[in-house]
Formats: structure tokens, C-alpha cells, sequence
């Protein structure tokens, strides 16, 4: 095992995606250390809830694809730490200019400046990768080493941390499955890391503890299988072992990928996307060699899971999880299904209006602009940016059509079929939807 770090005055250093799962550890670690720390990012409301003392930097770094773009970033900085990073293109990444171009075009103001660049990449990371997502990660490494920058490459295998993003939500999803565990591709092999090990990896990295000019793969030494991965989240967490095993056929994983792409085009970023399934098929595992020979190997997975003391609350978040998608289905097509059938039953709709002394035409005006409001709700929903506000618009509805069913048609209460207090159990859905859809 090597030396302590060496000890170097405090560095300004510019945190590239620093409220995402891995850049959030960095950035706490980096403070610890001592260092002035600022986050960058594209979300500023993200950044508050999450790092909320750290001064921060708005950019978009897939827009930065020229070296002069980063003169204002780089002003007054000493290193900058790139946790930035998206799975596959999307409504709201495009992978090359993110991966490749940007970094290529920090890799030359960087050398300029003498600032160090240290790159979060992905295990598995080839130029000949036939997956979008590890070949532009690999372009980009490449063209940070070879741009005469100083600069240090580490490649973290499954990051496991507190919280949950991407893979390690999916795996907690998983394991929250009551009675059944389901699985795909249980024999896909993985190398884990703790996120808090990467974060100390880069502090060192920082205090020049760290060779620069080479790649390091931050992965445990043993590999473990995806089975064993969820049966560990599954005991971390304190859930019940699963009492039978379901193993998807690999027709569905393609049907499942196929669909969380187009949501993707909605804003989904789901965890199934097509390239998840896809890197599963070539392992994600890594050689620890080159680390372990310089510092002490890293944990393994039953040690890394033992140290993050999961508990109720993370049991909670992973079973909120596995709810969510069912929670905005079932509400995209109550609501759709809703205004529908307004549409449908016009005619028997307006007779309870009519009923009431309204005039004919007013009638079917009210409820053909309701039934459009409904619908117009359940579309919203599906589109990501739009989702939680939709929620919001639901409840209003909710309250609105209570308030007025009451005023205009009080017998409605006394409905065998029950339409207004039925309209309660909707309103409770949409504000529970509400908040689980919170962004990170």
C-alpha cells in the first residue's frame, strides 16, 4: 500500500455535472479535503436542492464543442472533475458532443491554462464498441490524453452510493419486487464501486497523488453476476428473499428497450433503455491491476453494501420507484379515458345539466370542454418536462369538479355509481404521482 497523499494548498477546482449521483460525491469530498469547489451543470434548481452551499456555474456541455468556449469556465480554475455524462441520445442528450466533442475541446483550453483534467469515464469504454454510449466515451478519453493536457482517466465499474440513478435504481427496483424476482441476463457479469471510493480517487487525484497521462479502472477485483447483485441489494435493504425466480426472455428485453427508447423522445430517461440491456451483454467489468498496484484494491460488493447502512428510507424509495411508472400509467389513462368517454356519452353527460336548467348548447359546451381538458392532462403527463405540472392541472380539475358537482348537481353525491366521490381517490393518485416524480 502507497504513502498518504501529499498535501497541496486548497485548488479551485469546476465540478462538470455535479449534482449527478457520482458528481454530488465529488463534490462533497473535494469540500472535506479542503478545496473550493464549484458546480457546473445544466439544471441551477437541481444544483440548489442538492448542493445548495456550492456557487454554481450554468453551462451545457455538449454546447461547448469549441476550446473558446471554455475561457469563461476555466477562468480562475485549477482542475476541473468531468462527471458529466448520459446514457444514450435523447430528447434531452446527444452523446458525440457531449462525450467526444466537448471534451476534446476542454482537453485544449485546459493544456493552454496548465489546468488538470480528471475524466469520469465508463467501464468498458473501446473505440471499437459497437454501442454509441462506450465508443464516444473512448473517443473522448482518447482525445484528452492525446491533447498533451495533464490529465487522469478513471473508469468506474456499476458506482453504487445512497442514492440511487440509472442502473443501481433499476437494481433497487428490482429488488423491491415482493414474492418474485424478476431478472434479465442473471449471468451478465459486473465489477461495483463505491461511489465515496471514486470521490477519494479524485482528491488524490487532486493532490497530485495520482500519475496523470493514464486510464484506471475503479472497479472490486472479484466480478459479480447480476443475480448476485440484486440478492445483495435485496438483504441490503431488508427485504424478504424472493420465494421464486423470473427470468425474461431476451425477445422481451428488446420489446422493453424498444419502448423505453421512444418514451426517451417523451424525457423519460428510463434505467431499460435499449443501451443498458446492450452494455449488459458485454459484461462491465474491468481490470483492477494497474490501481490496486498503485493504491490499496477496493472494496467488494458485500463490503461496499454493508458500509452505505441502507435503511427504511432507502427501502421506501426503492419501492416508490417500482411505482411510479404504474402510477403515471394508470393516471394517463383514467384521465384519457375519462374525457373520452365525455365525448362519447355527450349526449347523456349534458342531460345532467340540462337537468339543472342549464340551456342545451351551454351543456354540451361545458362538458366537451372538460372532456378536452382531460385529455389534454393525459397527454401532458407523458411528456417528462411537462408531467409534475400536469399532476398539478389534475388536481385542480379534481377540485373544481368537486366544487362544482356539489354546487350545480348535489344529488350526483348520492349516485349509485358514485361520479363525485369517486373523483377523491384521483385526486389523492395525482397528488401522490406529484411527488414522486421529483427530479433528483
Amino acid at each position: 500500500m502507497s504513502a498518504a497523499p501529499v498535501k497541496v494548498p486548497p485548488q479551485t477546482v469546476l465540478v462538470l455535472g455535479a449534482y449527478g449521483l457520482i458528481g454530488a460525491e465529488v463534490c462533497a469530498a473535494l469540500f472535506r479535503a479542503g478545496h473550493l469547489v464549484r458546480a457546473a451543470g445544466r439544471d441551477p434548481d437541481a444544483a440548489a436542492k442538492r448542493l445548495p452551499d456550492l456557487p454554481f456555474v450554468a453551462l451545457d456541455m455538449a454546447q461547448l464543442t469549441d476550446s473558446g468556449d471554455w475561457a469563461a469556465p476555466l477562468d480562475g480554475v485549477d482542475v476541473v472533475v468531468n462527471c458529466a455524462g448520459a446514457l444514450q441520445d435523447g430528447a434531452r442528450d446527444s452523446l458525440e458532443p457531449l462525450h467526444h466533442h466537448a471534451l476534446a475541446a476542454l482537453a485544449q483550453a485546459a493544456k493552454t491554462r496548465d489546468t488538470l483534467v480528471i475524466q469520469i469515464s465508463a467501464i468498458g469504454a473501446d473505440l471499437d464498441s459497437p454501442l454509441v454510449f462506450l465508443a464516444s466515451k473512448a473517443r473522448g478519453d482518447a482525445a484528452l490524453l492525446a491533447s498533451g493536457a495533464r490529465a487522469v482517466v478513471f473508469r468506474p465499474g456499476l458506482v453504487l452510493a445512497q442514492g440511487a440513478y440509472g442502473g443501481t435504481a433499476l437494481v433497487r427496483l428490482l429488488a423491491a419486487v415482493p414474492y418474485l424476482q424478476p431478472l434479465a441476463l442473471p449471468n451478465a457479469q459486473m465489477q461495483c464501486v463505491s461511489a465515496t471510493d471514486v470521490a477519494d480517487a479524485v482528491v488524490k487525484a487532486v493532490a497530485g497523488y495520482v500519475p496523470t497521462g493514464q486510464i484506471f479502472d475503479l472497479v472490486e477485483t472479484s466480478p459479480q453476476s447480476l443475480r448476485d447483485i440484486i440478492a445483495g441489494h435485496r438483504a441490503a435493504l431488508g427485504f424478504n428473499p424472493a420465494r421464486r425466480e423470473w427470468v425474461a426472455p431476451d425477445w422481451m428485453l428488446g420489446v422493453t428497450g424498444w419502448v423505453a427508447d421512444k418514451l426517451g423522445h417523451l424525457g423519460w430517461r428510463s434505467p431499460l433503455r435499449s443501451t443498458a440491456t446492450k452494455v449488459l451483454r458485454y459484461d462491465l467489468t474491468g481490470d483492477p491491476t494497474p490501481w490496486n498496484s498503485h493504491d490499496r484494491p477496493l472494496p467488494e460488493m458485500p463490503a461496499i453494501l454493508k458500509n452505505l447502512n441502507l435503511g427504511p428510507e432507502h427501502r421506501l424509495q426503492a419501492r416508490m420507484a417500482l411505482l411510479m411508472p404504474i402510477c403515471v400509467a394508470v393516471l394517463a389513462l383514467f384521465w384519457a379515458f375519462s374525457g373520452l368517454m365525455g365525448l362519447i356519452s355527450l349526449d347523456r353527460a349534458a342531460a345532467q345539466l340540462t337537468a339543472q336548467g342549464w340551456g342545451d348548447g351551454m351543456a354540451r359546451a361545458s362538458v366537451v370542454f372538460w372532456s378536452l381538458i382531460d385529455m389534454a392532462l393525459a397527454v401532458a403527463l407523458l411528456w417528462r418536462p411537462w408531467a409534475q405540472r400536469a399532476c398539478l392541472g389534475m388536481i385542480a380539475v379534481c377540485l373544481i369538479y368537486l366544487g362544482l358537482g356539489t354546487l350545480v348537481t348535489p344529488a350526483m353525491w348520492l349516485d349509485p355509481l358514485g361520479p363525485l366521490p369517486k373523483i377523491a381517490p384521483a385526486l389523492v393518485l395525482s397528488l401522490v404521482t406529484w411527488a414522486l416524480l421529483e427530479e433528483r
